[in-house]
């Protein structure tokens, strides 16, 4: 295969014809997966040092939803899942349960936390289905692979009730085999991450837009777009073409509400970020130090999230304005690709 692919400053879209009053009133209710729903469409990456259970509650108070990350014992991780279930038993009048209007039956709030495709995951998955997750994510960099084949089916056999995301994909094929492995959610992208060298370590990747086009034409999933987004921008695109939801990490890193301790600096605050495969991570989660595929690094301190997620949510409502549309499932604007040229002049250009 030989073409072109693109990302996400490589296209722009369309404005068409609208009758929105007011942005306030605009609707971005989503699926995350086919049997769960959230108020809006961003998710908090599973990494350590953007999600644990004060970010995922952070989330679920603004509609969203945080994934726990793994890289801790199953009894901490499982604990975490408990802290964020305690706190949804006060959200349900505020949530007013999702997508009974869609699927015609009322479902819970979600509550997610990750596992890997090998070793000790289904141990993991089942302990925290224990503590009260009804989502399972499967972290790994490379989805289309028969560890993800194999830890699908088997998480899918522990409770009826607990929807599996799995990727991370960046194929039509790939799309296809985990649809048909059982999954309810497909993660995607490959090597788009802030700090993911994967593309430049080994080669391998595909840009985001493309791959989101190659895989929401061929499946019938709820699509979760995960890497490069840098703005709001970025996310009316990600949903345009036919995403559900996406999953945010550098974006959200260094709040209040992410792991981690406040660094002082005579240049100001700052929090450690660093990525799922990065080298720093691996040493400090003891784990072997090979097939590192990732950087770290700090970045300045940003306060409360719900500043953040405020101020991309107004864009994307933006956004759905300019393309007519009162809700997600409505959002379908045209797009055109642009030159360099073009992306220059789609930034702030009289700053010097």
């Amino acid at each position: 295969m030989n073409k072109i692919a693109l990302t996400y400053d490589d296209i722009q879209l369309v404005p068409a014809y609208s009758e929105i009053s007011s942005r306030k009133n605009i609707n971005l209710k989503t699926l995350v997966t086919k049997r769960y729903g959230l108020n809006m469409p961003l998710v908090a990456s599973p990494m350590d040092t953007v999600c644990e259970s004060e970010m995922a509650i952070k989330l679920m108070e603004k509609g969203g939803l945080g994934v726990i990350h793994r890289f801790m014992s199953i009894e901490e991780q499982k604990e975490q899942v408990k802290k964020v279930v305690e706190v949804k038993k006060t959200l349900y009048e505020d949530w007013g349960v999702m997508y009974d209007d869609w699927l015609g039956e009322i479902k819970d709030i979600p509550v997610a936390a990750s596992v890997g495709a090998n070793g000790d995951f289904l141990e993991r998955a089942i302990e925290l289905i224990v503590g009260g997750a009804n989502i399972i994510l499967i972290d790994v960099a490379h989805g289309h692979h028969k560890n993800v084949k194999d830890a699908i089916g088997r998480i899918k056999n522990l409770d009826p009730y607990v929807d599996v995301i799995a990727g991370n994909i960046a194929t039509a094929r790939a799309a296809i085999d985990l649809q048909e492995w059982g999954a309810d959610a497909l993660r995607v992208g490959v090597g788009g991450g802030s700090l993911c060298t994967t593309r430049v370590k080994t080669g391998f990747g595909v840009p985001n837009v493309s791959c989101l086009m190659d895989i929401i034409n061929v499946t019938s999933l709820p699509v979760m777009a995960d890497g490069g987004i840098r703005s709001s921008g970025d996310i009316a695109k990600a949903l345009g073409l036919g995403s559900s939801t996406v999953m945010l990490g550098s974006l959200i890193a260094g709040t209040e509400e992410s792991p981690g301790s406040i660094v002082e600096k005579s240049t100001g605050l700052y929090k450690r970020y660093r990525g799922a495969a990065s080298l720093e991570t691996k040493m400090t989660h003891g784990q072997e130090q090979r097939n590192v595929e990732g950087e770290s690094t700090i970045i300045p301190y940003k306060g409360g999230v719900k500043y953040i997620v405020d101020g991309l949510l107004d864009g994307v409502k933006s956004a759905l304005s300019y393309n007519g549309s009162r809700n997600l499932r409505g959002f379908n604007p045209d797009w055109v690709q642009v030159t360099s040229a073009g992306q220059n002049e789609a930034r702030p250009h009289l700053i010097y």
